[in-house]
């Protein structure tokens, strides 16, 4: 037999048809048979332990990247952590997937929602009031709108991303989140709700509300309404790092054969200022996955949680 060759078409002399009654085509109302697809195999253990292993330490040689965690999660349980590489190079200490801290980054904004939506179900703050209800400073309307907690969460509130000192390095240059808020103030250039556009400053007037609202400083909220009911031991938002932390935390390497940066503090916490191990943000993974419940704990009621997952935003259709 010839090889086939996507794109050549193999001409073949066909036989005679035999002297058969012929066929009724397929009409439109009839349904095709279904082929069947090929068989799942259901993840386990095992089998992504070994693909990590097949693949992160060539990935992280290759890059020269000094470590790494992975978690993977279901069914509302974990599957497997395991860490990869070095959280301190020079000393050869390996990253613990239980106790090593990384930087999520964004991420933060995560856990900035979840204590805004707490806050939603108690009652105490309405995703479509003015935001001005709830500070102690003005943010001006655009186009005759107001800016509301729906509009921050969901990046719609027409601020411009300009930013300020965004990471230093030195604790004594680190201000309340209040001053940081009213110094870098970004100018308004949409009208709120009507374009979607990222913004860092957005999430930080939202932390500043949940702290306000609340009562609490916001470091301090989200490890009493977060971390403690999921027990997440190797987490903060705290900078610099308590005593009991920072001895856990990974070096900032932007290359494994290059030094370490220092420890980076965020000027306005709620948008990126977490550091955490990746077994614990497993636990916080799990409890959005199962709409607020982890074990016999709850962060969010179903319901604030079905809102809180509910897309916003759909300019194109999801792939």
């Amino acid at each position: 037999m010839a090889p086939f060759c996507l794109g050549q078409q193999e001409h073949v002399i066909a036989p005679p048809a035999p002297a058969v009654a012929p066929v009724a085509p397929v009409t439109k109302t009839q349904t095709p048979e279904r082929v069947p697809g090929p068989a799942t195999h259901a993840l386990t253990k095992t089998d992504a332990e070994a693909w990590l292993d097949g693949f992160f330490p060539y990935a992280l040689q290759r890059g020269d990247v000094a470590g790494a965690v992975v978690v993977v999660v279901k069914d509302g349980a974990v599957l497997l952590q395991k860490g990869y590489g070095y959280s301190d190079v020079g000393e050869r200490k390996l990253v613990d997937p239980e106790r090593t801290l990384f930087r999520p980054g964004s991420v933060s904004k995560l856990f900035t929602w979840t204590a805004v939506m707490q806050l939603v179900e108690q009652g105490k703050l309405d995703l479509d009031a003015d935001i001005n209800t709830y500070l102690d400073f003005k943010i001006p309307p655009r186009q005759g709108a107001p800016v509301t907690l729906h509009n921050l969460m969901t990046h719609g509130a027409g601020f411009d991303e300009v930013g300020g000192l965004l990471l230093i390095y030195d604790p004594r240059e680190l201000h309340p989140l209040r001053e940081e808020l009213k110094r870098w103030m970004p100018p308004r250039v949409t009208a709120p709700g009507s374009i979607p556009a990222y913004s860092n400053y957005g999430a930080d007037l939202a932390g500043y509300i949940v702290q306000r609202v609340s009562g609490e400083p916001f470091e301090a909220y989200i490890e009493r309404h977060i971390f403690v009911p999921l027990g997440m031991k190797f987490a903060t938002f705290r900078q610099p790092l308590p005593d009991m932390l920072a001895s856990c935390m990974s070096k900032g390497y932007p290359l494994a054969s290059g030094d370490p940066k220092p420890f980076e503090i965020d000027t306005t916490q709620p948008d990126g200022a977490l550091s955490a191990s990746g077994g614990d943000m497993g636990r916080f993974m799990i409890a959005h996955l199962q709409n607020g419940a982890f074990g016999a704990s709850h962060i969010l009621k179903e319901a604030t949680a079905v809102q809180m997952h509910t897309t916003a935003w759909e300019f194109l259709p999801p792939l």
